[in-house]
């Protein structure tokens, strides 16, 4: 599959997640204070919620239901109650133009 437009890098507010949906894979798009941006899978591995509707600081992202936070870079929770990790994707930035393959997973580290 190749890389999918999902949305222009000027629409990504700093610290805050944009969800968008690649091919039924929900995805929350994340552009931090120094401009890195991220793809992390959008539900939480401790409850059925999005991501995107939570609080980023720094390279974490936070489920405002439970309080669990992720690593941007690896997908890894870094507190209870959730212990999966959730999915993070390459990201390209082209023409400044964010695209995404879903199918492209990074390997949790």
């Amino acid at each position: 599959m190749a890389s999918v437009k999902v949305c222009a890098f000027d629409d990504l507010v700093v610290n805050q997640a944009k969800r968008v949906v690649v091919e039924g894979v929900p995805i929350a798009v994340v552009r931090d204070a120094t401009d890195k941006v991220y793809a992390i899978g959008d539900t939480c591995t401790h409850g059925d919620i999005s991501l995107a509707e939570g609080f980023v600081e720094g390279d974490t992202i936070e489920c405002w239901a439970h309080g669990s936070q992720f690593s941007l870079t690896s997908g890894k929770p870094l507190n209870l109650p959730a212990y999966e990790p959730v999915p993070v994707f390459e990201v390209e930035i082209a023409d400044g133009d964010i695209l995404i393959d879903p199918s492209l997973k990074k390997v949790n580290s």
